[in-house]
């Protein structure tokens, strides 16, 4: 018997003996999403970033281990509300001597600052999936006023943790230099553009 007829039966047996995944429940609509206080899931929460450097390439990095609270209310966005705290220390580019270059005082001085934060003022829905979060965004020591594009993915219960659990995509261009971290602006580029995946599970 051939490797391609064993495998789907290996597959198979697999599966039997793990158990068959379980389906995924339908996506609740938007306002469906159960109301009430989240705390956000840092193991599948990210923070990527990119800019331009020197004009030849686009540089990648990401920082984890965020913290903080979402006050959902689906039926009256207005009156929800955002905190997130995200430990500059956790910045990863997959070079170690970069890495310990941003957390130093020409850049991010990670040991005088050790955290930035973002605090929701206002959130307004603009689609049916989607919503525009103004706050207040604190890096280098230095706040900020900026809005945040969400995209609400899908809601329900983790079928891994049971945890009820909401998730968005998170989008918004700011200016380094507007915080303070300006070095080798602008060889290496100032707009800095945010990708950020948020979880947030029910307590």
């Amino acid at each position: 018997m051939t490797l391609s007829l064993r495998a789907p039966a290996l597959a198979a047996a697999l599966l039997l003996a793990l158990g068959a995944a379980p389906a995924l429940a339908a996506d609740p609509a938007p306002a469906d999403v159960q109301a009430g206080g989240y705390v956000v899931e840092p193991s599948h929460t990210k923070v990527l970033f990119s800019l331009s450097h020197l004009g030849f390439t686009t540089w990648y990095g990401e920082f984890g281990s965020a913290a903080g609270r979402l006050n959902l209310d689906p039926q009256n966005l207005a009156s929800s509300s955002l905190d997130v705290s995200v430990p500059v220390a956790s910045v990863n580019t997959n070079n170690t001597k970069l890495d310990e270059e941003l957390k130093g005082a020409d850049w991010f001085d990670a040991a005088k600052y050790p955290a930035m934060t973002f605090h929701s003022t206002k959130i307004v829905r603009t689609g049916e999936t989607t919503a525009d979060v103004d706050g207040d965004l604190t890096i280098h020591g230095v706040t900020h006023h900026e809005v945040l594009h969400a995209k609400f993915n899908r809601a329900g219960v983790n079928m891994m943790d049971k945890a009820y659990t909401a998730g968005f995509e998170v989008s918004g261009v700011i200016k380094r230099s507007d915080f303070g971290v300006s070095k080798y602006v602008p060889v290496v580029g100032d707009d800095v553009t945010l990708i950020i995946s948020a979880g947030f599970e029910k307590k």
